[in-house]
């Protein structure tokens, strides 16, 4: 294995284990060793690959969004009408993850995914600032009461129930 297959490695464990985990105790109430140990790695691989156990959370956050992403982009059947269902379907598919971060009372890492993944920066103009953060922090409500919920719609029944709101 060559080191970001090692690398890759480390971090698919850390997240297994660190979602086990947070099943019986909270994110605080995690050490470090404790989680090494469940992952079967060393602290040394842990520090390697990132600095708190929130890093790890967050990584798989945005590792999911990006593969989401490249889905939906490389499926020819993707239309702007076609974007929230496949999200929301994506998310239902993962849902393992995303009710754990719910759950940990870590839907703030989904935020910050969302955010950085519409891309509001600094550097915008106020009004290209405000409606795509109005998008980010829309979808994130949406998101965080429909896991809270138990994720009971699919992808196309949330895109209706979006167009009834919107009227």
């Amino acid at each position: 294995m060559n080191n970001e297959q090692k690398n890759t490695y480390v971090k698919q464990q850390l997240t297994r284990a660190l979602l086990e985990l947070l099943q019986k105790k909270t994110l605080a109430e995690i050490s470090v060793s404790e989680l090494t140990e469940r992952a079967g790695v060393g602290r040394v691989s842990f520090y390697r690959n990132c600095h708190t156990k929130e890093d790890i959370l967050k990584e798989e956050s945005d590792r999911l969004i990006e593969q989401w992403g490249r889905l939906y982009e490389s499926d020819p059947a993707s239309t702007p009408e076609t974007l929230f269902p496949s999200l929301f379907d994506f998310y239902r598919a993962n849902g393992s993850f995303y009710t754990a971060l719910y759950q940990a009372g870590l839907s703030g890492i989904m935020l910050e995914t969302i955010v950085s993944t519409i891309q509001v920066t600094a550097e915008m103009d106020n009004l290209e600032a405000y409606m795509k953060s109005f998008w980010a922090y829309g979808i994130y409500g949406w998101l965080n009461e429909w896991i809270k919920r138990g994720m009971q719609e699919s992808g196309e029944e949330i895109s209706r129930l979006f167009a009834i709101a919107r009227q």
